[in-house]
């Protein structure tokens, strides 16, 4: 759960406190525990002013809580991408004559996606081969002349330098050749085709892309403050949006933080066998990095400080309200977990809105029944 939605959460349990402050306070005030509206009356002062005397304590519902050890995890929201990605581009001109792949198949190494027209290249392999046996037979002709004397070692040279020359333009056609079937680079799924039959293609058009979706990459971007606790191969785990939940380990954490964010990349990869995620999925990124001692509540005893801070109320063993900062750990549909508060806590439930810090007040355990009408604070009469 993100900060904001914690705020905003806390404003609206507030609100609807304040909202029901007339009933709540109507419990909480010693002797009128069953009252209805019409019986209560307005708040009354800390000092009775016609006595002098000190207002009875207000009653709050408390819960006993021992901390449990809990792994503190960072939350991101991120994407699922592919662990690789290439566009194929012609290494040859000509016109696609076959498509050999349909969009959104699974492909292998080597397998072809489309080819070009083959045009004049077999005669002019044929070219090629027919000079290379003739350089060949001119070059051993000049070797054995040079060898008894009859020709120069310039010439002998000469007939080298040609016969390479010539392997090397059969080299090139055959390249030519290769390069007039395109196919897949690695194991992976055509995403894209960019070209029809008849289309022509110059070199470096594109004519498709590739994307390797196993493994598959969930990816966020952590703050300057959360970069320093994620580093490689960090277990994790990612919760997609059809809510499905994958383990993973981290791959790559960005070294350089982006210019305009101050934020750093970070890669968790998991396992996607049957290439069943596609990429471009919401994913909730959960990378664990410490274990803290940590209570289990209700978002409802969230509440704030006079300067905005979410905290928790408490109840010391002097019967005394303590306000303490919070942090959220984590959260489930049992409640959360929050850090910030002493190992064993009386934490306030119901009346928290109502109390302030250093005032003393009559805790009153949760699971007790409300007391009846009339009766005093700390049960006396």
């Amino acid at each position: 759960m993100k900060r904001s939605y914690l705020i905003a959460l806390v404003i609206a349990v507030a609100a609807t406190g304040w909202l029901l402050s007339p009933y709540v306070l109507d419990y909480l005030r010693p002797g009128t525990g069953s009252e209805t509206a019409d019986q209560q009356s307005p708040p009354q002062p800390s000092t009775d002013s016609a006595s002098g005397r000190s207002a009875p304590a207000l009653r709050v519902r408390v819960r006993r809580s021992i901390a449990e050890e809990r792994i503190k995890s960072l939350i991101l929201t991120g994407q699922t991408e592919p662990s690789r990605q290439a566009t194929l581009k012609a290494e040859t001109s000509g016109r696609i004559v076959a498509i050999e792949a349909r969009e959104g198949a699974a492909v292998k190494a080597g397998d072809v996606i489309a080819r070009i027209e083959m045009d004049d290249r077999k005669a002019r392999l044929e070219e090629a081969r027919a000079l290379l046996k003739q350089r060949q037979i001119e070059y051993e002709a000049a070797r054995k002349l040079s060898s008894k004397g009859f020709q120069t070692q310039i010439r002998l040279a000469e007939s080298q330098s040609q016969m390479e020359s010539a392997k090397a333009l059969l080299r090139r056609i055959e390249l030519d050749i290769e390069h007039t079937t395109i196919r897949a680079p690695f194991d992976g799924v055509l995403q894209d085709r960019l070209v029809e039959i008849g289309d022509y293609t110059g070199v470096g058009d594109p004519v498709a892309v590739i994307v390797d979706l196993d493994p598959i990459l969930a990816v966020g971007q952590l703050s300057e403050r959360e970069s320093g606790f994620v580093r490689p191969d960090n277990e994790g785990r990612a919760r997609l949006v059809t809510g499905e939940v994958i383990e993973g380990r981290v791959s790559y954490v960005s070294a350089v933080g982006a210019a305009g964010t101050r934020t750093f990349r970070v890669e968790l990869e998991l396992e996607n066998g049957d290439a069943r995620i596609p990429a471009g999925l919401t994913a909730e990124i959960s990378l664990p990095i410490a274990s803290v001692a940590a209570h289990q509540l209700s978002p409802a005893a969230l509440t704030l400080d006079d300067a905005g801070v979410v905290g928790v109320k408490t109840v010391d063993a002097d019967n005394i309200v303590r306000f303490h900062p919070v942090e959220l750990v984590a959260g489930g549909a049992d409640g959360m977990w929050i850090s910030g508060l002493p190992r064993e806590a009386a934490i306030i439930t119901v009346g928290q809105e109502f109390v302030l810090p250093g005032q003393t007040v009559v805790p009153v355990p949760e699971d007790m029944p409300a007391p009846p009408a009339g009766a005093a604070a700390g049960g006396q009469s």
